[in-house]
């Protein structure tokens, strides 16, 4: 009996393996290979600001879940960003590993096994250097609701949060209301990136 290959293409990096381990690791390194832990020293902008050099705005501070280090989060607002809407995807299908509330990252790890555009637009996309893209965590999208919300258009947004083998979370931007949505709908998609402390 042949084992089943999980594979993952990110940009024009490729692996596939049988042992899934292996390739989730090789997501994390891929997607957090260039990001670079900020210096106790170094000046972290006004929430809000644009961060030179992070390809975006600085949308504050973001709690690590499951005891993994805090973050800044950083919304891109290159053209390339602006103006999508995906279906998040996998309508009918649980898939494992993408519930996390505050870990965007690694719910779009997850997502890059199968058929999810909203993820896999995020993941692929390279903004002033920067490779690192991902779909936010619902929790991860209330802290830019709460903090820049002029940054998103005033309609639904996808989280990379997960609620059923039918729905996933999103957040309007209009009134701030958090629900879950139908996979194969189609709504607003707007990566964020993390620059660990």
């Amino acid at each position: 009996m042949t084992a089943q290959l999980t594979t993952l293409t990110c940009g024009e990096s490729t692996i596939s393996s049988p042992d899934k381990a292996l390739v989730l690791q090789f997501a994390k390194l891929v997607l957090g290979g260039d990001q670079v832990k900020v210096a106790a020293n170094s000046a972290v902008p006004a929430i809000g600001t644009y961060w030179e050099g992070q390809g975006g705005v600085y949308a504050g501070l973001m709690r690590g879940e499951d005891r993994h280090p805090d973050y800044h989060l950083i919304v891109p607002t290159a053209a390339a960003v602006l103006g999508v809407k995906l279906a998040w995807g996998g309508h009918g299908t649980e898939t494992s590993d993408c519930t996390f509330r505050r870990d965007g990252m690694a719910n779009t790890i997850a997502l890059m096994e199968g058929d999810h555009p909203a993820a896999q637009f995020c993941a692929n996309l390279e903004v002033e250097g920067h490779g690192d893209l991902y779909l936010p965590a619902i929790s991860e999208l209330a802290l830019c609701m709460a903090n820049v919300p002029d940054l998103f258009e005033k309609e639904w947004h996808w989280s990379s949060t997960q609620r059923s083998a039918y729905g996933a979370f999103g957040v309007d931007f209009g009134d701030g209301l958090q629900s879950g949505g139908v996979k194969y709908g189609e709504l607003r998609v707007r990566p964020v990136r993390r620059l660990p402390i």
